[in-house]
């Protein structure tokens, strides 16, 4: 085999599908000796192109295919490529790699397709016998060989007959084929223009099978609208009783911020009262100290009086017993009367605290009312959008909510109204000025930032005041 680790190129073609003309082998023995090298000689004709994958091979005669060589050997390239001229080349094949029966074989050219290009003469692998050996024969068996003779010159002879029917034969075929070659050629176009009428068709086919598909989607989208306008109808349907419903809850919650007001109001109107009851009470208190500073310049008279009345001592003591008796009783009736001025102005200040205290809670569930009405009222504005228009009911003065309670903005949909004045702003105006109009009529505590109306300036004096009790 080569020496080298390659398989070379071969293929399953047969023995008529090759072109054994194309390479020549030269001096090609009958026989070879074994255990010695042999040179092959061949010749490449102007036909064939050599390539650096050719090889040439050792075949066992019978073979079928370039698959079944005993050993090759690469085919060197020509110096001379030119494709015009003849081009003589040899190989050497080692002793080693040779057969070693007396079967036999020949030399193949096969290119880097695995298609085999020219074949040699057979020849074996075997010793070397004698020619030279006299025969010595009879006249019976001389004329039996010259009988063979005649038969073999016969049978000669039906055979060129026969090879010159096969040469006819073969240039009948060969006229054949190039008619055959001809309409080939003259289907060839037939061929061209099918595959293209085939190709357009399957292109057809796919666009058809393509709208198809796309028919069917679109019946499944069909069905899918129609379910969505069902599916849209009952939820309109549904959203229009919740709608109806949440109006109702709606008027409810306004009748309760109603009331709510109505209880704000008449807290308002208690807290109004009870900043009387204290103004009172700061004026009894005044009065009770002023009363107590005339008692304390009673009380110097007196001492005055003592210090001018050293004549009689019994008299003086009788005297001052009597002003101590008085002065202290009006000091206890003061102090009896301040402590209950105290303990009114404490049971005030709870009552007050407590009244606070209610009247923050009523702040902050008025808030979240007017928190859920916004969200509600949200809500409805989003179906409405939704839907076909559904008048927004009125809400009156509840719209901005309690203005007791603090800094309130309202954003509503259609109108900004402030609270205090009733003033109306139009939509397109800024959040910021609308809110300093609202802040414009409010006053805050500095000391727990509550805040109250302008027109409530006493209110929020007794508020600070209160704080400076505390």
């Amino acid at each position: 085999m080569d020496e080298t680790s390659d398989e070379p190129p071969t293929s399953a073609v047969l023995l008529d599908n090759c072109h054994f003309s194309q390479v020549v082998f030269n001096n090609v023995e009958k026989f070879y000796v074994p255990g010695g090298d042999i040179t092959c000689y061949y010749t490449l004709t102007q036909n064939i192109v050599p390539r650096g994958k050719d090889w040439v091979g050792i075949f066992r005669v019978g073979w079928k295919t370039t698959r079944e060589y005993y050993t090759f050997m690469w085919a060197p390239l020509p110096s001379d490529a030119r494709s015009d001229t003849a081009v003589e080349q040899q190989i050497q094949f080692k002793a080693y790699y040779l057969p070693k029966d007396d079967e036999y074989y020949q030399f193949c050219y096969v290119d880097q397709d695995g298609v085999v290009r020219g074949a040699s003469v057979p020849f074996q692998f075997r010793a070397e016998t004698e020619d030279d050996i006299l025969v010595v024969t009879t006249q019976g068996e001389v004329e039996e060989i010259e009988l063979q003779n005649r038969n073999l010159h016969k049978e000669n002879e039906e055979l060129k007959a026969s090879c010159a029917s096969l040469q006819k034969q073969n240039m009948d075929l060969q006229e054949e084929l190039n008619k055959t070659q001809e309409l080939q050629n003259s289907l060839e176009p037939l061929r061209c223009n099918t595959e293209k009428l085939e190709l357009e068709l399957n292109s057809l086919k796919k666009e058809n099978k393509h709208l198809k598909e796309l028919d069917d989607c679109r019946e499944a989208e069909l069905h899918q609208l129609k379910e969505q306008i069902q599916n849209v109808t009952s939820d309109k349907e549904r959203l229009e009783t919740r709608l109806k419903t949440a109006l109702d809850r709606m008027d409810q919650l306004q009748s309760q911020v109603l009331n709510y007001e109505k209880e704000v109001e008449n807290l308002s109107h208690t807290d109004r009262d009870k900043t009387e009851q204290l103004e009172s009470l700061k004026e009894e208190n005044h009065q009770l100290r002023m009363t107590r500073t005339q008692q304390k310049e009673q009380n110097k008279k007196l001492g005055h009086c003592m210090e001018y009345s050293k004549g009689s001592k019994v008299k003086r003591s009788l005297f001052l017993s009597r002003c101590l008796q008085n002065g202290q009783q009006q000091n206890h009736d003061l102090k009896k009367e301040l402590e209950e001025q105290k303990r009114l102005f404490q049971i005030l200040q709870a009552k007050k605290n407590e009244a606070d205290e209610e009247n923050q809670k009523l702040r902050e569930e008025n808030d979240r009312l007017l928190r859920r009405l916004s969200q509600e009222v949200s809500s409805f504005s989003v179906v409405s959008q939704a839907q076909a228009p559904i008048a927004a009911p009125e809400v009156g003065g509840l719209l901005f909510g309690n203005p007791y309670c603090g800094e309130t903005s309202w954003h509503s949909a259609s109108i900004r109204k402030c609270p205090i004045c009733d003033e109306v702003f139009p939509e397109d105006i800024e959040t910021s000025q609308y809110e300093v109009h609202v802040q414009s009529h409010l006053l805050e505590c500095p000391v727990c930032s509550e805040t109250f109306e302008k027109s409530n300036k006493q209110v929020f004096d007794d508020h600070v005041f209160c704080h400076g009790l505390e």
